[in-house]
């Protein structure tokens, strides 16, 4: 590996995060070089939904989950479960993510999300005309399903908290409402909201390649190497790589879940976690899928990926070193198979992943506390997709010492 230039900037992870913020800092004129474990799109970037849920602006951290949270983390298959090999390893993140659904905790979380949406809404636009993208988009919205009115009913402060921030979205109260938008759901849905705006990828893994080409294409180069430790130096970062040292004049951490121990080298002791995510893919879809789909009271979504189908949700918090447990995945096919007629559960392929989450649902989006030239971007949970560009710009305005556009003090990396 050639020795950095004591210009030049560094990237670290080349996911979807990582390979947008490298794209804006070059188009900003910086010399970049975006280096990752494993490759462009080689972790959770390849296997998300593909979903741009700008709509999501409510943080999992509510005022009241505490008290739901002992039933749905003792179930191994529930929408929401720990791992009891990782129980104790997870109880401080656990505390902080109690504190943060303090009710001015999370409204602040809340206040800070929306922001963060609306910034990454516009600047993904811009994005996809910068690098001919539209043809990588499907514009065909997104409908969130209730099992009955007492669901939807308990809904319905969600759905005020979107119109608040402004979200559009159709509420609908019957199952021939939701026919309409989308045939064959099972009539046991009686309510749904529906978002009309949302936006998806054909596919999260070409979209990133997609990205990471025009970063290529335009003079940055992208390697493969293990990053072991970042030193800060009176200016500038030292990178220890398993092959080499490199300095640089900055360092952009966007290692996703693996992020915290490389923030760790510098000194800084960030309560990143992982959301253990499981989905399958059918090559081919058995079912005329014609928006995204989010099964609420099930905790998962069915959404089209390429010319077939992903089935997955869930969240099980077990870190980075436990085995997967598949039964997940199985389960989220088998209930699709009951909510959708005519879906075909037959030759799909499993899949899980590690969501970078912090307790408040924020990603971590500030200069490191311990060198000015180290700027961390992770954390952003399930919502990294839909936060890169948005990020990207905000790094860019990091390095560049300029004002963000945003408030950024509830994404520093020392807020807790």
């Amino acid at each position: 590996m050639a020795e950095a230039e004591h210009s030049e900037i560094l990237v670290i992870g080349a996911g979807i995060i990582g390979v947008t913020a490298a794209l804006a800092l070059q188009s900003e004129g910086h010399k970049v070089r975006l280096l990752d474990r494993a490759g462009v799109a080689a972790g959770t970037s390849v296997g998300n939904a593909g979903a741009f849920a700008y709509a999501d602006v409510e943080p999992l951290a509510t005022p009241g989950i505490m008290r739901k949270a002992p039933k749905w983390l003792l179930d191994p298959l529930g929408p929401l479960s720990l791992r009891p090999g990782y129980a104790l390893q997870l109880t401080p993140w656990l505390l902080k993510f109690w504190r943060a659904s303090r009710k001015d905790r999370y409204a602040a979380a809340v206040k800070a999300q929306s922001e963060l949406m609306h910034l990454a809404q516009e600047a993904q636009e811009r994005l996809i005309t910068a690098v001919s993208g539209e043809p990588l988009m499907r514009r065909e919205g997104q409908m969130q399903l209730y099992e009955g009115a007492a669901s939807y009913k308990a809904s319905l402060t969600s759905w005020e908290l979107r119109r608040r921030h402004g979200v559009k979205f159709e509420l609908l109260e019957s199952p021939e409402a939701i026919a309409e938008i989308q045939p064959g759901v099972a009539r046991r849905f009686t309510h749904a909201g529906y978002t009309p705006e949302w936006m998806n990828t054909v596919d999260p893994a070409l979209w990133t390649r997609h990205v990471a080409d025009a970063f290529v294409a335009r003079g940055g180069s992208i390697e493969i190497t293990e990053i072991r430790a970042l030193r800060p130096l009176e200016q500038g970062v030292e990178v220890e790589t398993a092959s080499s040292t490199l300095r640089a004049a900055k360092v952009v951490l966007a290692a996703g879940a693996w992020s915290r121990s490389l923030a760790r080298s510098l000194g800084d002791r960030i309560p990143l976690d992982t959301e253990r995510g499981y989905n399958t893919t059918f090559s081919t879809a058995s079912f005329d899928l014609r928006t995204h789909l989010t099964f609420s009271d099930h905790g998962f979504v069915v959404t089209r990926i390429g010319e077939g189908l992903r089935v997955g949700g869930a969240v099980e918090l077990g870190g980075l070193d436990l085995p997967p447990n598949f039964k997940r995945a199985e389960i989220l096919v088998q209930k699709t198979a009951k909510f959708l007629s005519g879906f075909e559960p037959t030759g799909g392929k499993q899949w899980m992943g590690f969501r970078p989450s912090m307790p408040d649902s924020l990603p971590v989006i500030s200069a490191s506390p311990k060198s000015r030239d180290v700027i961390y971007a992770f954390g952003h949970g399930h919502l990294g997709l839909t936060q890169s560009a948005g990020t990207a710009q905000l790094v860019a305005a990091l390095c560049a010492g300029r004002a963000p556009g945003i408030d950024l003090a509830p994404f520093r990396a020392d807020r807790f």
